[in-house]
C-alpha cells in the first residue's frame, strides 16, 4: 500500500479532492451562469485524473499491462464517478445524484485515456 501511495501521490491528491467537492457545496462562481457548466466541470475533473493516472504510470513502468490500465486507470475512474453520484443521492442533504454526471465523469474518463495511450505514451516513451 505504501509503494501505491509513493507511485501515485497525485492521483490520489486528485481523487481526494474530487471526493471533497463531490460532497460538500462546491464555492459559487461567475461561471455557474454557463450553460452545463457542471457537465464540463465533470468532464475535466475525471479527464484530469485519467492524465494525472497515466503520466504517473508511465514513469514507473517501462511497459503497459493493459489489464491494470483498464482495470484501475478505466474502470475504478468510472465506478468512482457512481459510488460519488450515489453519495450524493444517499448521503448528503443538499446535493442529489444524477446520471448525466456520470455518463460526463465517463466521457471525461474516456477522453483521457485515449490522450494518454494515443499522445502521452508516446511522449513520455521518447524521453526515457
Amino acid at each position: 500500500m505504501i509503494r501505491f501511495i509513493r507511485k501515485y501521490p497525485f492521483s490520489l491528491l486528485v481523487i481526494a479532492a474530487i471526493v471533497f467537492l463531490s460532497l460538500f457545496n462546491p464555492p459559487e462562481t461567475k461561471l455557474d451562469t454557463v450553460s452545463f457548466i457542471d457537465k464540463i466541470a465533470h468532464v475535466c475533473m475525471y479527464g484530469g485524473l485519467e492524465l494525472v493516472i497515466w503520466i504517473e504510470y508511465l514513469r514507473h513502468h517501462a511497459s503497459l499491462d493493459r489489464a491494470r490500465i483498464i482495470t484501475l486507470g478505466i474502470i475504478a475512474p468510472i465506478a468512482l464517478g457512481g459510488a460519488m453520484e450515489l453519495a450524493q443521492a444517499f448521503l448528503t442533504q443538499n446535493r442529489s445524484g444524477d446520471w448525466i454526471d456520470l455518463v460526463a465523469d465517463t466521457i471525461g474518463v474516456l477522453a483521457g485515456a485515449a490522450i494518454g495511450y494515443f499522445l502521452l505514451r508516446r511522449i513520455i516513451s521518447r524521453k526515457g
